[in-house]
């Protein structure tokens, strides 16, 4: 762990999304390293999340008893902005959400010497590789990994520790991203359709608006407008976003 590895006094950033595995690994770091000074930073895509983001958010700043700090991006309010300001929505590499209102602000905040903390779990081993290999120049500690924290144990520590845990997840959602993620594929847009359809139309009439489209058929991209309903298997996608920006393609 950190205090063998070197003699000076790096800042430790914990960087939480909201989800429940970030809260978790929040909860181990601060155990583990026992620093007054470590700090916890939420990217802020709030507005187009859940709103009982919120009462999340605030009810883990009391369990890990530390203040969440929220960084903003300098350039965009919120996603939809980023999206016509970018003109695009998501390619191969990713989405300039996440690339833009999260990464770069953790690029812009954090310093070569610091400690990064995610929240990616022991179940995710390729997931952490290729976070390695995407990002040589970061000192990471996976806490969750390496104390055998599985996405499954986050989500009984959290209710075991009397936290319900966020309404997306509670909608059989596997992650808590804003609703209407760019990065989801068929069968998570067809369940944003049903579950949240004012998102569902404004993110078809986005498409429109910018000449770019989220879903695929038979590999080429399709309009939301277009899409078939019952199309997709919402249970087989694994949609990521994080300051880590790794890239999943949208199925």
């Amino acid at each position: 762990m950190l205090k063998n590895k070197t003699l000076f006094k790096p800042r430790i950033l914990i960087w939480f999304s909201c989800g429940a595995a970030s809260a978790v690994a929040a909860k181990t770091a601060i155990g583990c390293f026992q620093r007054e000074d470590i700090e916890v930073i939420y990217c802020d895509t709030l507005k187009y999340e859940h709103p009982d983001n919120i009462r999340f958010l605030d009810i883990i700043s009391e369990w890990i008893g530390r203040e969440i700090k929220i960084l903003k991006s300098t350039k965009y309010n919120d996603i939809m902005e980023c999206f016509r300001g970018e003109r695009f929505l998501v390619g191969p590499h990713g989405a300039p959400c996440t690339r833009l209102m999260k990464k770069q602000v953790r690029l812009d905040y954090a310093s070569g010497l610091d400690v990064h903390v995610f929240g990616l779990t022991a179940d995710e081993p390729k997931r952490i590789k290729q976070s390695e290999a995407d990002n040589p120049q970061l000192w990471c500690e996976w806490v969750l990994r390496d104390a055998g924290i599985t996405k499954k144990d986050c989500y009984r520590i959290l209710q075991e520790a009397g936290i319900e845990l966020p309404m997306m997840y509670r909608m059989g959602y596997k992650n808590n991203n804003c609703i209407g993620c760019v990065k989801g594929g068929a069968g998570y847009w067809n369940k944003i359709r049903q579950d949240f359809p004012e998102r569902f139309e404004e993110m078809a009439a986005l498409e429109k608006e910018i000449g770019g489209y989220i879903c695929k058929l038979n590999k080429k991209r399709i309009r939301l407008f277009d899409l078939p309903y019952g199309m997709g298997r919402y249970n087989e996608e694994d949609i990521e976003c994080g300051t880590l920006c790794v890239a999943v393609e949208a199925a």
